[in-house]
């Protein structure tokens, strides 16, 4: 049954029940399908802003009165990547307490402030470094709706097409990190490498637009309200932190390498902005449009299956960075890190997909073992929806940690990014050990036949 409040009130949906197969035939997939749209409209915004500082570093040189090194560049990218992450419990915490239409409005409005103070101080010559850092800053805001935008969706579909719901909302946000890459490229290909406010410029309106769709077409869901306590349920549960774990390994990367790509391309091989710019944008567009397929194939053969593969080629794919580097081919450099964009968003859509499942089994577990159904069952979901904010806020720090060792490893003797790589193959490494000896050795929590058991 939908409830709306008279016009110009918040509108809720009471008693919504998606796994209600004739509610989801004849109401459910209809509304779900609507407040998805403007998600993923909100959500590409966001991830725009948030990722905006990794196109405004290109244009930064003596030539418009910002000589800034390689490293302070640096610095000026992982500023928004570590406040985004910081955000991003909160404000998954705030749609459950201010429901997903009311804080997609908030959450949108708000990014005019990170737009409009970029689009003045690029503009500004000899503006000092720590400014740009505290404007920077505010460009977090945008890394905050990821996890917002995925606690509301979740609860709009039946556990079966989550997989390819948060792929598709999940996906379409990540896009976002290309788009913006796009506009960065057109402006220097059309008004010259010393106009960074035209891209700040460009997303005033769009976020003015993005609010406004959510204010006409969003519903608040009741039953995304979390209890009391969901959040530290979670926090006690062994699996929130291997999932969060993962996600380091797999969203932490697509967004770090998306902030740090251009300026590795400047550093590694001399580009000038718009030699850069050409490139930035290819591999966070594929690993944007990998994320649904990841969720999508991890519906059909399990997501620990497939985060185990991708982990596995993740590593192969920094083992042939770190081999184009030595031989200095910047074809291979390039194919490689294109290739490790792709795998970190199909890791992103099975290692989201495993979350759900992951719980719906330990559910399963209890009720075999003579727990009430209904009761674990309801605990799953509630679970699951806090570990989604745990885990992408986690997994939001890998792409601070990627940046961090970038700009530690160019500011080194070597002056080259080979000893970020080592770490960052140790790391998948160990994803791999993670994967197969907690969700595939002995339990297999994400196997093909959990979406028949959840439906049961």
């Amino acid at each position: 049954m939908i409830v709306r409040a008279p016009a110009g009130r918040t509108r809720w949906i009471e008693d919504w029940d998606p796994e209600d197969e004739a509610f989801w035939e004849s109401t459910g997939k209809r509304v779900a399908r609507r407040n998805l749209v403007v998600s993923i409209v909100s959500e590409h915004i966001g991830f725009s802003v948030w990722s905006i500082w990794s196109v405004l570093v290109l244009f930064m040189s003596p030539e418009i009165g910002l000589p800034f090194t390689a490293a302070e560049k640096f610095l000026l990218v992982i500023t928004p990547n570590l406040v985004g992450a910081a955000l991003r419990l909160p404000y998954a915490a705030a749609v459950t307490r201010f429901g997903g239409r009311n804080w997609t409005i908030a959450s949108t409005a708000v990014l005019l402030v990170p737009a409009a103070l970029a689009c003045f101080f690029v503009q500004q010559p000899g503006t000092p470094l720590w400014v740009f850092a505290l404007v920077g800053a505010t460009a977090g805001l945008g890394g905050g709706n990821f996890s917002s935008s995925m606690t509301n969706i979740t609860t709009f579909f039946p556990q079966r097409h989550q997989g390819w719901a948060l792929g598709l909302n999940a996906g379409g946000g990540n896009l976002g990190v290309a788009a913006v890459q796009v506009v960065g490229l057109l402006v220097i290909a059309f008004a010259g490498g010393t106009h960074p406010a035209l891209v700040a410029g460009f997303y005033l309106p769009l976020i003015v637009l993005a609010a406004l769709c959510a204010a006409l077409f969003m519903d608040n869901v009741a039953a995304v309200r979390a209890r009391p306590g969901a959040l530290r349920e979670a926090a006690a549960d062994k699996h929130t932190w291997w999932l969060s774990a993962l996600y380091v390994g797999t969203f932490g990367s697509f967004i770090g390498y998306s902030f740090a790509f251009g300026l590795v391309l400047q550093t590694e091989f001399g580009f000038t902005p718009l030699q850069a710019a050409a490139w930035t944008s290819l591999g966070p567009l594929l690993g944007s449009l990998a994320r649904p397929l990841g969720g999508w194939v991890a519906d059909r053969l399990g997501g620990g299956r497939v985060t185990l593969w991708t982990f596995a080629g993740m590593a192969a794919g920094t083992a042939a960075l770190l081999l184009a580097s030595s031989l200095g081919s910047f074809a291979a450099y390039v194919a490689a890190f294109i290739a490790l964009f792709v795998l970190t968003g199909v890791g992103n859509g099975s290692t989201y997909k495993m979350i759900p499942a992951v719980f719906t089994r330990e559910a399963e577990r209890e009720v075999a073992e003579g727990g009430e159904p209904v009761a674990a069952f309801a605990r799953a979901r509630r679970t699951s929806g806090a570990v989604i904010g745990i885990a992408g806020a986690v997994g939001a720090l890998g792409g601070v940690g990627i940046n961090v060792a970038f700009r530690a490893s160019y500011s080194g003797e070597a002056a080259n990014g080979d000893a970020a790589l080592v770490a960052f193959l140790c790391y998948y490494l160990l994803c791999v050990l993670i994967t197969w000896a907690v969700y595939l050795r002995s339990t297999p929590a994400t196997a093909p036949a959990e979406a028949e058991a959840v439906s049961a």
